[in-house]
């Protein structure tokens, strides 16, 4: 190595030495500076606090009032010292388990109601609590504008359950059982349990009350318009029609609100949701909750076992073809031949089985008006699910001949979807 280049590397070592030498040099001065010039400024100020005589305050302070200053401030103080804690817990325990919050409110509107005394329909609680409308004479409940009210209490039980169901029983379950640790397969498992536990109950009971509370037994479509108008019904049918009318509102709500992440079909199911409530309404108000019934059981209990054959999808068990066919024989059966029968019974038996008249006093709708509104609605549904059993079949079809299991509405899920969701809920 040439000397030249040695004494230059040297001269450029002690270079960068004595810089360094002189920065820390500098941060010693302005350190100590800083000191001496805090030490002073505090002698100064201790020294002028005690030759300053302290002037008056009584000028300032506000008579006409009717608090004392200082004392009410630290009043206040200590008070929200004390209570910030609380509501800080009180919040963060219902951002985490917002379930809470709907609970309380249903039981609160129950309790207050039950204290009361009075169980009447003179009570304003009456209707959120129970069935408005009983009459004595016959036993049975007519309708009304209260019946919003209980539809409005039994949404946000709905929301109360839903959420329940899925982040306190299902999900736990998910992790630590199941060892479900990607989050789009986790909320899709969370969406269709709750699905099965709400179709598993509501799809019997829709057949128990056609069974024992109406004559429609396997779908009589002629015993739908024998006994319009139905201007009441007994307690069961009543129940379970406001209830489930409870339950396709909040679902709607939480469509619109986008509380789930949209599939690829999210405008087909924002068109089934309007014409399912239409008909809902419709059928209520009008007196045709025979066909109303009709229309619930079929889509429950196919979403019942299209919910169950997903489920086991995500789970990659051995059932999912016995259970995937099964769903497509009650898709078929529920949702397109019982729908075209009930379609075919709006053209010929319509006319012919009842009343066929339109009289206002009488609350008599059977007539040339419902008719076509009816069937257009029914018909509308029939095409959505026609589109829907082409995406079933298609999925069939992967299945046989490519073992393909997926859902063909599924949203894509991105590799950023891997986490570990034990770690974060340590975390949390």
């Amino acid at each position: 190595m040439p000397k030249e280049e040695t004494c230059n590397d040297a001269f450029q070592v002690d270079k960068s030495t004595t810089n360094r030498n002189n920065v820390d040099k500098k941060r010693t001065t302005s350190i100590s500076f800083s000191k001496s010039t805090n030490l002073s400024g505090t002698k100064n100020a201790t020294s002028r606090g005690r030759t300053r005589s302290r002037g008056s305050s009584v000028g300032k302070i506000d008579l006409h009032g009717d608090t004392m200053p200082l004392l009410n401030n630290q009043y206040y103080s200590e008070k929200s010292g004390s209570s910030t804690p609380f509501l800080k817990k009180t919040i963060t325990i219902s951002k985490e388990n917002f379930w809470i919050i709907p609970l309380m409110t249903f039981l609160s509107i129950q309790a207050l109601y039950y204290i009361s005394g009075n169980h009447t329909e003179s009570n304003f609680l009456h209707k959120f609590v129970t069935l408005s409308y009983h009459d004595e004479k016959t036993g049975l409940y007519g309708k009304g504008i209260n019946d919003l009210a209980f539809v409005f209490s039994y949404m946000i039980f709905f929301t109360f359950f839903r959420d329940f169901i899925m982040f306190m029983i299902i999900k736990p379950l998910a992790i630590h059982v199941l060892h479900i640790y990607k989050v789009s397969k986790l909320r899709r498992m969370m969406e269709q349990c709750y699905s099965i536990v709400y179709y598993g109950i509501s799809g019997p009971m829709g057949l128990l009350v056609m069974k024992y509370s109406s004559n429609l037994w396997l779908f009589n479509t002629e015993n739908m318009y024998k006994s319009y108008p139905d201007t009441q019904l007994n307690f069961y049918f009543k129940l379970f029609y406001l209830v489930q009318a409870a339950f396709w509102v909040q679902q709607a709500c939480i469509l619109v609100l986008q509380l789930e992440k949209p599939r690829k079909d999210y405008q087909e199911l924002i068109f089934h949701h309007i014409v399912t409530l239409l008909l809902i309404w419709l059928s209520y108000v009008f007196h045709f909750q025979q066909m109303g019934l009709s229309i619930y059981i079929t889509m429950d209990v196919s979403d019942f076992f299209l919910s169950l054959s997903k489920v086991l999808n995500y789970l990659e068990s051995i059932f999912v073809t016995p259970v995937f066919l099964m769903f497509i024989g009650s898709w078929i059966y529920l949702r397109h031949y019982i729908n075209l029968r009930i379609l075919y019974s709006l053209i010929w038996e319509f006319k012919e089985v009842g009343p066929y008249v339109l009289d206002f006093a009488q609350q008599q709708y059977k007539c040339w008006i419902s008719r076509p509104i009816i069937f257009v609605l029914i018909f509308s549904l029939q095409c959505l699910n026609l589109f829907w059993l082409f995406l079933i079949f298609r999925i069939l079809y992967r299945l046989v001949f490519y073992g393909v299991q997926k859902d063909e509405r599924s949203d894509s899920d991105s590799d950023d979807d891997e986490i570990e969701i034990e770690a974060k809920e340590k975390m949390d």
